[in-house]
């Protein structure tokens, strides 16, 4: 069977140098714990799925997109003392930034969507410095759990490994997904100073402090009907993005 014509792994040289894309989509996860019951590579499963399935549904608009091979690697500064939680620092993945908007500018696309799965992948900063080197380009990041109400389906989402992310892995890849009875319960400890608590302060959290199980939720009720439906509402929200973006000039994006 032919591949995606939108995923850039699945497609051909045939199809890629007849092609002129409009927008290049890099999704980017994490390799890291995700309580007792989730694979390490849950933001990454959640990354490949959500680009694929928004990069559809813009291409059949007549959007021009194409998604990259998703960086599988965050930076987990905070779980070092956890076996094989990988670390990518940010230093490097500005420097693979740099290497791909090359490229991307060799090929006439000058539009990158950084599409986020992990919480601790925080671009803003490297945007600002790539705006310097490539101000051509129009580089931006967007969190894909944040495109949608995640309060709307679930009764307590958490924020790792917990009910939402949960009930996404089990609508993706049902296999990779133990028993929810051997789950921890998620149970994770706050900062004692207001300002990190109320969120005007932030900090990194050294995880083994903060959780024994290396989940922060609850993830008891999850249910694979509200992951599809969850990465369903986002994924609309983002080809909508995707087919708003690939539309616009660089020089004609604002009102």
């Amino acid at each position: 069977m032919p591949g995606r014509p939108y995923i850039l792994a699945e497609t051909n040289w045939r199809d890629v140098k007849s092609q002129r894309y409009q927008l290049a989509v890099l999704p980017w996860g994490a390799t890291e714990a995700h309580n007792y019951h989730l694979p390490y590579a849950t933001d990454n499963i959640q990354c490949d799925y959500i680009s694929a399935r928004s990069a559809e549904i813009a291409w059949e608009e007549g959007a021009k997109v194409i998604v990259l091979p998703t960086v599988p690697f965050g930076v987990n500064s905070g779980q070092m003392d956890i076996p094989l939680c990988l670390n990518m620092n940010p230093t490097t993945q500005l420097g693979l930034l740099m290497d791909l908007i090359q490229v991307l500018t060799t090929h006439d696309i000058d539009k990158l969507v950084i599409l986020n799965g992990h919480g601790g992948n925080n671009f803003k900063a490297m945007i600002r410095e790539l705006s310097v080197h490539y101000p051509e380009v129009f580089v931006c990041s967007a969190n894909w759990y944040q495109a949608s109400d995640q309060n709307t389906i679930f009764h307590e989402p958490g924020d790792h490994a917990g009910e939402m992310e949960t009930s996404c892995v089990m609508h993706i890849a049902p296999e990779l997904v133990l028993d929810l009875s051997e789950a921890g319960s998620g149970a994770a400890r706050q900062f004692r100073m207001e300002g990190l608590k109320k969120g005007w302060v932030t900090a990194q959290r050294a995880w083994t402090q903060v959780t024994e199980d290396t989940g922060v939720g609850n993830p008891s009720q999850a249910a694979a009907e509200k992951g599809k439906r969850y990465l369903e509402e986002s994924a609309q929200e983002i080809a909508r993005f995707f087919i708003q973006l690939a539309s616009l000039d660089n020089n004609d994006l604002y009102e």
